[in-house]
């Protein structure tokens, strides 16, 4: 008798240690998930950051698109508007939104770009011309990030949904993540070099 109540222990034991490593796992990737979203957020701040000093060197030549600059300003302060996404429980629609601010933002920096060519001197000049090359830098590792966050969520949720981990996600509240997923119709083409 006393040696089956050993071997239940130990069995129980046994038990408890896979669910607290599970756990941990989870925990783990959950963890990698967030870390990896705020990639994301930090290249994409990197690149609003760099608009005012776009806008201050583009309105400095004498003729310049008023409208377009008025738009790149209007996104990157709504961009700076927008809440960062709560990696605790985000949705979706909270990657969607985030993505639409991008979007904006985008799209008066590719306005402004094609503005600038009317003006040979402007693109010749080496600060717009670092300014590009920083600009150019940020959208591929914006690329890169959302891919490693998407890699992230990917390997997040397949471990909840597994046998018999899912059982542990369940007991504890793991859900699934949504994945980054381009909202523009042109969205698989290359970014456009400025």
């Amino acid at each position: 008798m006393k040696k089956v109540g050993i071997v239940i222990a130990f069995i129980v034991g046994l038990f408890l240690v896979w669910i607290i490593g599970a756990y941990n796992s989870l925990v783990r990737k959950q963890e990698n998930v967030a870390k990896s979203w705020s990639l994301v957020e930090n290249v994409c701040q990197r690149r609003a950051d760099l608009v005012p000093n776009l806008v201050a060197l583009v309105k400095s030549y004498d003729e310049y698109e008023q409208r377009t600059l008025i738009d790149i300003t209007e996104a990157r302060a709504k961009k700076a508007a927008v809440a960062k996404v709560n990696m605790e429980n985000y949705t979706e629609s909270d990657l969607q939104d985030f993505q639409a601010t991008q979007d904006a933002l985008d799209e008066s920096l590719n306005r402004l770009m094609v503005s600038v060519e009317d003006y040979p001197d402007l693109k010749a000049n080496t600060n717009y011309l670092a300014l590009q090359a920083q600009l150019a830098g940020c959208e591929n590792r914006i690329l890169t990030e959302r891919e490693r966050f998407n890699d992230a969520a990917r390997d997040y949720n397949q471990c909840i949904r597994r046998f018999p981990r899912n059982i542990i996600a369940n007991m504890f509240g793991f859900e699934k993540r949504p994945y980054f997923e381009a909202t523009t119709e042109n969205a698989n083409a290359a970014p456009k070099t400025f």
